[in-house]
């Protein structure tokens, strides 16, 4: 009971005593709940959550968080339901603790499949309400403080799953001590040995050097004294996370990482900041390019500070950190000084804000995540702390994930503007739209009304939003495509069969779609384009093979335009090109992939005669096509030069060049080269077969 009387303690500073009743009886609940269980360390169960509930009364969160966190538990763990919360303890209090508990009732082929959706829930139901994340985080530090009585396997998943995520999602919603605090555990835990060796020698290397440190407070205090400036300075000490963590980035030796020593000085407003900054840097030579200035743009998770990297007495470097108290206060406690500190501060008002726009984002990158996994994997590229901050044309500042892309600038401002970009100009200059961002950038893009997102984008972009609305923009489009060849196919199966698809009735529908299980008939003409279902069997359900149905007639082959996108494919084994004989093959999860007659790849596979269709190229198809070209060659300077310019005459591109070794007399040569059909594919062997040195050319064939 000491544990439960210094808990009410603590309330009474902030709480009025019908609330702190409210929450007693919280306590009193899930203690019943939990009688009988006990923790790994021995305690009894109650003991986690009463000690989950006094972190979050250190921030002074209200009595609702605080009875969630008593009960967080009790979902999960016991018999006890949602509604019963709901009727003791109101709907708030129970959808805090719906939002915590984790999914038991799912199975997961893998352990990774069950955490990526429970982090899913997790971020979602924070994005509804912020205390859910301040509960779940403050429930991973107390786990994290007592995990030495977990096993040594799940006690490394626990701490790496905390590095990963919970440390980040801490350190992005500004919560800086707790963010430390879990790092520094998390690292004790995951590689013990290395923690402990470090902290030796931590200890060793500051005993040893504590009169350098005494001297260094004495000069600045005296300097600031003597400028008339107003400061609690402090020395910071290094966390060892944050040792090991340069060290292994760096490739630095454990002296080079300690030879920096941290101040911090605390003052009274944003103008002092400035003013110290002068004195120190008249004090001590500042590092060129180690001066950061964080009051005048902010970080995304609301810290403000001004940076400076020293040079002190003996040579030695010294980081300080210079900020006023409102700063300070938000740069300990993030959003949570919201609840900590009941005042108006702007500072704190714009970062509640910020976390709010981000949280959305959570929701519209959920909405186009296929599954927990990849909603996961776009979340954790989000969480990494480094940003840049650059310009719109109009001036507004933009804080962007370093090494992001001017695609991610493009989506930061709409997503509208991400889907229809195609160029970019950097500070006024232009540059490919993979270019990485540097702070200070002025970016604008460039769009066009018919363009769309280039999949390899999705090989150089950052941000999770860039990444997930480039993924459902792609999948919505070959869901298009895939839908309308679908149709096609089982329109011209309808047809071979005297039927025609507009002819088929609703009742038909309905039970071919309840006796496959389809949602709707997009959904069935999709999975016909994608090669999951046969179009000749799909006509036969539909028409319940009645004879008179079955007649078979000629309906012609499917015509092959070349812009039927994603859904088509064309065989990289004979490369079809206008003019080829051509035939399809529907290949599940494809579409329709095209080869010539001849191709011997096709030839050994067409043993099934319900998979190949007839198909026959579009009079006019607008695109080019690569196709390969095997040359034999005298060995003679300029050789490839003469071919190169024979075939631009020719009007076409040539793509990649593959040279032999020099045999003899002769090199060969193979290039892919783009075409438009067999005649221009004719016309480029007639322009290369004048150059003297070429003494044998033809297509590539399997």
């Amino acid at each position: 009971m000491n544990a439960l009387a210094e808990f009410t303690g603590n309330l009474a500073h902030y709480l009025k005593p019908p609330d702190i009743e409210r929450i007693e009886e919280a306590y009193q609940f899930s203690g019943k709940a939990h009688e009988g269980q006990y923790r790994d360390s021995g305690e009894p169960y109650i003991s986690h959550p009463l000690a989950v509930a006094g972190i979050l009364a250190d921030w002074h969160l209200d009595p609702q968080a605080l009875m969630a966190a008593l009960l967080h538990d009790v979902m999960e763990d016991t018999k006890v339901s949602k509604a019963e919360i709901s009727r003791r303890f109101g709907k708030p209090v129970a959808s805090l603790v719906d939002g915590l508990s984790k999914l038991n009732k799912i199975e997961f082929q893998t352990q990774q499949d069950a955490q990526a959706e429970n982090f899913r829930k997790m971020l979602l139901a924070m994005a509804r309400d912020v205390r859910v994340i301040l509960i779940k985080l403050a429930d991973r530090l107390h786990n994290m403080r007592t995990l030495g009585a977990v096993p040594p396997a799940k006690r490394r998943r626990i701490s790496r799953e905390t590095l990963e995520i919970y440390a980040p999602i801490a350190n992005r919603l500004g919560l800086n001590s707790l963010y430390q605090e879990m790092q520094e555990l998390a690292f004790s835990h995951l590689y013990p040995l290395r923690y402990r060796v470090l902290a030796k020698a931590t200890k060793s290397a500051r005993g040893n050097r504590r009169q350098v440190v005494g001297k260094i407070l004495g000069e600045i205090n005296q300097c600031l004294s003597a400028a008339g400036i107003e400061a609690e300075v402090t020395g910071r000490e290094k966390h060892l996370y944050s040792i090991y963590k340069k060290m292994l980035e760096k490739n630095l030796s454990f002296s080079q990482v300690l030879d920096i020593y941290g101040f911090r000085l605390v003052v009274e407003n944003a103008s002092a900041c400035y003013l110290a900054l002068g004195a120190l840097h008249g004090l001590y030579k500042p590092v060129p390019g180690k001066f950061k200035d964080y009051i005048a743009i902010a970080k995304v998770n609301g810290y403000q500070a001004l940076h400076t990297t020293l040079i002190g007495p003996f040579g030695m470097p010294l980081e300080i950190q210079i900020r006023t108290r409102d700063m300070h206060r938000i740069a300990e406690a993030g959003v949570a000084a919201h609840w900590l500190y009941k005042t108006s501060d702007a500072n704190i008002n714009e970062l509640q804000q910020k976390t709010h726009t981000w949280l959305q984002s959570l929701l519209d990158i959920q909405s186009e995540s296929g599954d927990a996994a990849e909603f996961l994997e776009h979340i954790k590229v989000d969480l990494f702390p480094d940003e840049v901050y650059v310009f719109t044309p109009k001036g507004k500042i933009m804080a962007l994930p370093r090494g992001a892309t001017a695609v991610d600038f493009a989506y930061a401002v709409h997503t509208h503007i991400g889907n229809r970009c195609v160029a970019t100009r950097i500070n006024l200059e232009p540059a490919p739209l993979r270019t990485e961002l540097k702070n200070g950038d002025r970016v604008e893009i460039i769009t066009a009304v018919h363009a769309k997102p280039n999949p390899a984008w999705l090989n150089y972009v950052k941000t999770g939003k860039a990444r997930s609305h480039i993924r459902h923009f792609l999948k919505t489009m070959h869901y298009t495509e895939s839908t309308d060849l679908g149709e096609k196919l089982l329109s011209q199966s309808l047809q071979a069969l005297n039927t025609d698809l507009v002819d088929i009735g609703d009742e038909q529908w309905e039970k071919l779609l309840r006796d496959i299980t389809a949602k709707s008939r997009e959904e069935l003409f999709a999975d016909i384009g994608l090669g999951k279902r046969l179009a000749a069997v799909v006509a036969r359900r539909l028409l319940a093979a009645s004879e008179q149905s079955l007649a078979e007639v000629n309906a012609g082959p499917i015509v092959i335009r070349g812009s039927e996108g994603m859904a088509v494919q064309f065989a990289k084994c004979c490369r079809p090109i206008p003019g080829d004989p051509i035939i399809g093959s529907i290949k599940k999860g494809q579409g329709i992939v095209i080869h010539t007659h001849d191709c011997l790849t096709a030839a050994r596979s067409r043993t099934d005669p319900d998979k190949w269709l007839d198909v026959e190229w579009a009079p006019e198809v607008a695109r080019q096509f690569d196709v390969g070209i095997h040359l034999s060659v005298k060995n003679q300077r300029g050789v490839l030069a003469k071919v190169a310019g024979a075939i631009a005459a020719a009007g076409a591109n040539i793509d990649n060049v593959i040279m032999d070794e020099e045999r003899g007399a002769y090199t060969e040569m193979y290039l892919t080269v783009q075409v438009a059909d067999r005649q221009h594919l004719a016309r480029i062997k007639r322009s290369v077969r004048h150059i003297s040195e070429v003494v044998g050319i033809s297509r590539e064939r399997t």
